[in-house]
C-alpha cells in the first residue's frame, strides 16, 4: 500500500503540472515564462517538501498522519474549480509584466499542493524504515517508485488525457484519487514504535 501511494502521488504532481501550463494558457499564454515559472515553482515546491517531510517524520510518523499530509492537496484539487481561474484572471489584470505575473501565478496555485505531495517521499521511506528495519534498498525503491510514477503521470497526461477530458475535471479527478488512497491510509496500524529512553547502567559497571 505504501509503494502505491508514493506511486500514485508521484504520478499526480507531475500531472498537475503539466495541466498547469493548460490553466496558465489563456491568460499568460505558453512561452517560456510561463514554461520557466512552472518548472522552478514546482521544483521549490517538491524541494521544500522533501525538507519539511523528513523533520516531520521524524516525529511519531503514520499512516494517519500520512493520510492527512495527502488529504490537504485532494481537498485544493476538489476546489480548483471555485479559485484556479479566478486567481489567473486576477493576477493577469494587475499587469505585473509578462515575467512576474505567471511566476506570481504558479507560486499561488500549485506551490502548496507541490509542497505537500513532496513530502510524501520522505516520510513514507521512515514509516518503512521503521516497520521492516532496512535502510538503503527500502528509501532507494520508494525514491524508484516516485520518479516512475512522475513519468507515468506526464506521459499519460499530456499524451492522452488532456484529449479526452477538460483541465479542470482533470485536476478534480486527482483530487478523488488522493482522496481514495487517503481513506485506507487513515485506518492502518502502521507506525514507528516510541524510542525508549535509555535506561542508566548499574552502579559499579561503565556505560
Amino acid at each position: 500500500m505504501i509503494k502505491f501511494v508514493v506511486f500514485v502521488c508521484g504520478a499526480l504532481v507531475m500531472s498537475y503540472e503539466i495541466l498547469g501550463s493548460r490553466v496558465l494558457a489563456p491568460d499568460f499564454g505558453s512561452s517560456v515564462f510561463v514554461w520557466g515559472s512552472l518548472i522552478s515553482v514546482f521544483l521549490g515546491g517538491l524541494s521544500c517538501g522533501y525538507y519539511l517531510g523528513g523533520k516531520v517524520a521524524d516525529v511519531r510518523p503514520s499512516t494517519k498522519k500520512l493520510g492527512v499530509i495527502i488529504l490537504v492537496p485532494a481537498g485544493m484539487f476538489l476546489a480548483f474549480p471555485l479559485y484556479g481561474t479566478a486567481v489567473a484572471d486576477w493576477i493577469f489584470v494587475k499587469d505585473l509584466g509578462i515575467r512576474l505575473s505567471p511566476l506570481l501565478a504558479s507560486l499561488i496555485l500549485f506551490f502548496p499542493p507541490a509542497v505537500l505531495l513532496g513530502m510524501v517521499s520522505p516520510y513514507t521511506a521512515k514509516l518503512m524504515l521503521c516497520s521492516l528495519h532496512t535502510s538503503g534498498s527500502t528509501v532507494g525503491t520508494l525514491y524508484a517508485l516516485s520518479t516512475f510514477g512522475s513519468i507515468v503521470g506526464t506521459l499519460f497526461t499530456s499524451f492522452y488525457l488532456i484529449t479526452v477530458a477538460g483541465v479542470t475535471r482533470l485536476i478534480m479527478g486527482q483530487g478523488v484519487v488522493l482522496l481514495a488512497i487517503t481513506i485506507p491510509l487513515i485506518f492502518m496500524k502502521l507506525s514507528c514504535p516510541v524510542a525508549e529512553p535509555d535506561s542508566p547502567p548499574p552502579q559499579g559497571e561503565r556505560p
